[in-house]
């Protein structure tokens, strides 16, 4: 199991875990995280998943494809470390990632 920390605008933290394969959106959306709408279903087509990568674990992540950096010119309040959560597939080494969610998806 790999666990993701996901903090909320409010400084309230959720610990999940998910398989390596899954992505971070689907298991916060699985276990009922309201700040991740998700309203495309993980096809890198909106920007409704938006989290800021923890500094601690932005260099561990592979960059962003081209069709995900289109999709964060849609995000709110982007920042160097926004990625879409749906792009993000959990591995054994990103034991511990911690997203912060944003105060809004839009």
């Amino acid at each position: 199991m790999v666990k993701v920390i996901f903090i909320k605008a409010n400084g309230e933290k959720r610990e999940l875990e998910g398989q390596p394969g899954q992505t971070a959106m689907e298991i916060a959306r699985n276990a009922g995280v309201d700040e991740i709408y998700a309203e495309c279903g993980g096809a890198c087509a909106c920007a409704t998943c938006h989290v800021y990568v923890d500094k601690a674990w932005a260099d561990k992540l592979p960059a962003p494809e081209p069709m995900e950096s289109d999709m964060l010119d849609f995000a709110v309040d982007p920042r160097p470390t926004s990625r879409l959560s749906c792009q993000i597939k959990l591995t054994e080494q990103l034991d511990g990632l911690t997203l912060e969610l944003p105060v809004s998806q839009g």
